[in-house]
């Protein structure tokens, strides 16, 4: 009686194996890379939208804020002076200024620098002379505290050494409000500045030139009067 040899059963091919485990592998990053630009893209588009997404607010309504801010600054520091509105000498005389710049669309990737017409930052710059350090240094230290004390976050506090300038300078909500703060030992001179977030002017119409709210002029500026 013959008997017959079983059917032999192939191996498996170890080289297409080891192929198919490699092919998997590379779409497998290649999927996760692709998924990982997907979310830069999308972050980027994200935050370039928001930063068009303004509010309608009238340019004297931002000055009257800023001018709040630095009114707030001002009488921390302890200073009695009344400053008029404008400046003679710039990083010499007192200065009591309104200013109003342009605010930019970074476009879908965040890569461009176009003017968004209509929207505008408004800041308020004051300046002292003859501050000298018996007032300026304990004055910058209280006031530091104070803007921590009220939610803001202080990004530069520098204390002069050797003759080098003092600053200060914090921000909240993420940066959009800012104030700065520096001290020039050399010439004992004292510069205060708010920024506030962009917003759009209600009033501004299209063929209107410049930045909107460019026209705003402050009040004499002062520590609050106490009846």
């Amino acid at each position: 009686m013959s008997h017959e040899n079983p059917p032999s059963i192939a191996a498996p091919d170890s080289s297409r194996s080891k192929a198919s485990t490699w092919l998997r592998g590379i779409l497998g990053c290649a999927g996760v890379g692709l998924v990982g630009v997907l979310v830069v893209i999308v972050t980027f588009a994200w935050g370039a939208w928001g930063s068009t997404d303004f509010r309608r607010v009238a340019p004297e309504e931002m000055a009257d804020r800023a001018l709040q801010r630095s009114q707030q600054a001002y009488e921390v520091m302890g200073f009695e002076r009344t400053i008029e509105p404008g400046v003679e000498d710039i990083g010499v005389s007192t200065e009591n200024t309104l200013d109003s710049d342009y605010c930019y669309d970074g476009g879908l990737l965040g890569l461009d620098d176009k003017t968004v017409d209509g929207a505008y930052s408004m800041r308020h710059g004051w300046a002292l002379d003859h501050v000298p350090a018996s007032q300026a240094i304990p004055g910058l230290r209280r006031l530091r505290q104070h803007l921590e004390d009220t939610g803001w976050e202080v990004t530069v506090h520098g204390e002069g050494e050797q003759d080098k300038d003092w600053e200060l300078f914090a921000q909240r909500d993420g940066g959009a409000e800012r104030m700065s703060f520096t001290w020039y030992q050399d010439r004992e001179y004292f510069t205060g500045g708010a920024s506030m977030p962009c917003a759009y002017d209600p009033a501004w119409k299209e063929g209107d030139v410049g930045p909107a709210g460019d026209n705003q002029r402050p009040p004499a500026f002062g520590p609050a009067r106490r009846d």
